[in-house]
């Protein structure tokens, strides 16, 4: 089998030659250490440590590699200007791309709040929707026809990638997620009791945003998953309660799962952080049929899960990054606490979100070659 081949296999609990072989990675501080531990510096690029930390186990299968990407770009267009506002001794104030004004350490730049080039602390000061101005000004950044939302020669691409051999992903931002970026945590959850009318207006809006971008991507290309960032629950329960995630988000996420399905799109996939096991039956009743990256320390047992669900829903991450820190018994025994789920499938296992810099790079090796004797790579 391929790498795509092999993925929707897994996902979908059908027949893999072997389970996808996916650790993880690094962020900046993490590959850093790693490289000052006897990781070659040349050697950055996730995919090539993870085939790097492979070989060093004994692996010999070849490695599968991804090839292009049919990229869509749904952020806002223009973004916000990057800036430093004001220094100060150990911090900064800062914008970000996306109108948040917010204090970060002095060791990072803004781009840092761009991209996920490593864990950084922040404290947010204002975001950019406080207001219905506001918001009337933020919906002008999200024009559906602003040419670089797509590759710049679609049907072309689309061509090149039709008999490919790895599984591509479409990713969108889920309604909560995306109001978050635009009012701030602490207001949206406010706002569904003090302005319920302007956030069913945003929910509105993104809900036809992304419909109207998922189904013009549909002209061109169907992936093989549509896959939406929801993070919304903290370590015990979700960020709202389950009736207000079935009245306000449920609706969409159901709508976009009608359009992916009737694409023949097969995995319906979400991310969210914290505890979700209260979301997990809103998912499947959405038609959601995969969810990453269960963390463990937030209280997700995939175990009791499949118990729970069944094979309603697949599973990616969900080992436990403290043990991989730790080493020795407790990685050993995380190993073996999370193995059944793999061999009752639908479960690519992997770090439970990024790789932290308390993780050895002699404990990340011993950690792949674990990954890899239990999914059919060694």
């Amino acid at each position: 089998m391929n790498l795509r081949e092999r993925w929707l296999q897994t996902l979908l609990f059908g027949k893999p030659d072997k389970v996808p072989l996916s650790p993880g990675g690094g962020r900046k501080s993490t590959r850093a250490r790693w490289h000052n531990e006897g990781l070659p510096a040349e050697i950055d690029d996730t995919n090539d440590i993870n085939e790097y930390a492979y070989r060093l186990t004994g692996g010999r299968e070849k490695w599968p590699k991804a090839g292009k990407n049919f990229w869509v770009d749904e952020r806002m267009i223009p973004q916000f200007e990057e800036k430093v506002i004001e220094r100060r001794e150990r911090t900064q104030i800062v914008q970000d791309w996306k109108g948040n004004i917010c204090e970060i350490s002095n060791e990072y730049t803004t781009e840092y709040l761009r991209n996920a080039i490593d864990f950084v602390t922040r404290r947010w000061v204002k975001c950019p929707v406080e207001s219905h101005n506001d918001w009337e000004d933020m919906k002008k950044r999200y024009d559906l026809n602003t040419p670089s939302r797509f590759p710049e020669n679609p049907k072309k691409l689309a061509a090149e990638l039709a008999n490919r051999d790895w599984p591509i992903e479409l990713h969108f931002s889920g309604p909560f997620w995306q109001l978050r970026e635009w009012l701030g945590f602490e207001n949206l959850c406010m706002m569904f009791y003090d302005d319920p009318k302007l956030i069913q207006e945003m929910l509105d809006f993104w809900s036809n945003y992304i419909s109207a971008l998922f189904e013009n991507t549909l002209q061109y290309f169907i992936p093989d998953s549509f896959h939406i960032s929801e993070d919304m629950a903290y370590k015990g329960f979700s960020m709202i309660s389950p009736a207000m995630v079935k009245q306000y988000l449920l609706p969409i996420w159901k709508r976009w799962g009608n359009i992916a399905r009737s694409a023949g799109i097969k995995v319906y996939g979400i991310d969210s952080d914290g505890f979700i096991g209260e979301l997990i039956p809103i998912w499947i009743e959405a038609g959601i049929n995969s969810c990453d990256p269960m963390e463990v320390a937030a209280g997700n047992d995939i175990i009791q899960y499949r118990k729970q669900f069944g094979k309603k829903i697949s599973y990616r991450g969900g080992f436990d990054k403290r043990c991989i820190a730790a080493g020795g018994d407790e990685m050993e025994n995380e190993m073996k606490r999370i193995a059944p789920v793999i061999k009752d499938g639908g479960f690519i296992p992997g770090c439970d979100h990024g790789v932290p810099h308390d993780v050895s790079w002699q404990n990340y090796v011993k950690y792949v070659g674990l990954l890899a004797k239990n999914t059919g790579w060694l």
